[in-house]
């Protein structure tokens, strides 16, 4: 009987008892490597989400020093329980989840073992190299940026292209000094001077966020997307100093004259960003103009756009700066690290508690997010990108 004073049948304890069975946390090993990307200084779990990993009985083994560069070192790890390893190859050989912030460069790609689940930024579609590794790796790829919700939000992104979308108006500023090899222009502008035009081609989170900046610093904004109900929403929301606009290449070249600074926002969930400005087209900007590229990591929205790095973050074509860095969240890793743990954190457990299959059986948004497995690939845009075969998950 139970405490009610019911009998409680066989079928019943049975039941029970195979409920609990299931529900039970499988041991999985958690691996942190240290960002190699240039420049690239987030961490991709705090120590206390190591703690909180190893409290549910998850083994965390991270790399040494692979938090210092967010304000996390191994001590902190070490407080919270986490083994600290000395190298790359041996956080990779142990590890039986990789949990990253960028995709793996060619020196990890021979690292990856088969069966391994790496979790995180993948943008396969602008990495023919990456994805043949990946499927070569026989790996179970899970993509940070194709997680995505009933209501096509994207979780895992949101906040990186928050803190990009902000950064890129930061940036923007700061290389149209003269002495950045810009034209000179304070962004705002000062009392009997006009301020900097921003033109803003996208109106998701980083252009919505980058608009955001641009006219709390006193640019002269507009913000342009092919939405027509998100171009009402931004219209009642946006400051006074920011105006909507259609996206069409005409619009947009009839803009370009009177441009500065263009941020290039454009997102398609994993796939290749559209090329929205030409090379043609960049006769129409002033010479000293400058354009970032925020979609580099998707394989850029403007046509001229190549990926920079922070050593080395921008070039010049037919007199336009390009700033194309792949990472720019990496520039304030403090910041990145815990907006991005705070959105990444549960779907790590959920990893950890069920492993990959019943995490994603259980969760649909998660499902989205795996873009390769064990060799094949269960993303539709990255199969359509290279010509190669999709594999629907469910088969």
């Amino acid at each position: 009987m139970n405490k009610k004073g019911k009998t409680i049948t066989l079928y019943q304890k049975i039941t029970y008892l195979s409920s609990c069975l299931t529900q039970k946390s499988i041991i999985m090993i958690i691996g942190i490597p240290k960002e190699i990307k240039n420049n690239e200084n987030r961490v991709s779990l705090t120590p206390g989400g190591a703690k909180e990993l190893i409290k549910r009985g998850h083994p965390v083994y991270v790399q040494h020093n692979a938090g210092i560069n967010s304000g996390f070192d191994d001590e902190a790890y070490i407080a919270a329980g986490a083994n600290i390893l000395s190298t790359i190859e041996k956080v990779y050989e142990i590890a039986e989840m990789i949990v990253k912030v960028k995709e793996p460069i060619e020196p990890e790609y021979k690292l990856i073992k088969p069966n391994q689940v790496v979790f995180t930024y993948f943008h396969f579609a602008s990495e023919k190299e990456l994805t043949y590794a990946m499927i070569d790796s026989k790996a179970v790829c899970i993509a940070y940026e194709t997680v995505e919700k009933e209501d096509r939000s994207l979780p895992l992104l949101i906040p990186m292209s928050e803190v990009a979308g902000r950064m890129a108006i930061q940036e923007g500023a700061r290389f149209l000094e003269r002495p950045q090899g810009g034209k000179g222009l304070l962004i705002s502008g000062v009392p009997g001077v006009k301020p900097a035009k921003v033109l803003v081609l996208g109106g998701g989170v980083v252009g919505s966020n980058a608009a955001f900046l641009a006219a709390g610093m006193g640019a002269d904004v507009v913000i342009a997307d092919i939405s027509l109900p998100r171009l009402r929403y931004l219209s009642e929301i946006m400051p006074h100093n920011v105006k909507t606009l259609y996206s069409s290449p005409h619009n947009i070249e009839e803009e370009l004259p009177t441009t500065d600074l263009v941020i290039g926002a454009v997102l398609i969930p994993g796939a290749k960003a559209p090329h929205l400005i030409t090379r043609e087209m960049l006769k129409y900007l002033r010479k000293g103009s400058l354009m970032v590229d925020v979609a580099i990591d998707q394989g850029g929205c403007f046509e001229t756009s190549h990926p920079t790095t922070h050593t080395d973050p921008q070039y010049v074509v037919d007199g336009i700066a390009h700033y194309c860095v792949a990472n720019i969240p990496g520039a304030v890793p403090y910041t990145s690290t815990l907006a991005l743990t705070n959105a990444t954190f549960p779907y790590v457990v959920a990893l950890a508690n069920k492993g990959w299959e019943q995490a994603c059986k259980e969760d649909k948004s998660l499902a989205k997010g795996l873009n390769i497995v064990k060799g094949k690939v269960t993303y539709p845009a990255v199969a359509e990108t290279f010509g190669l075969k999709y594999e629907p998950i469910e088969l």
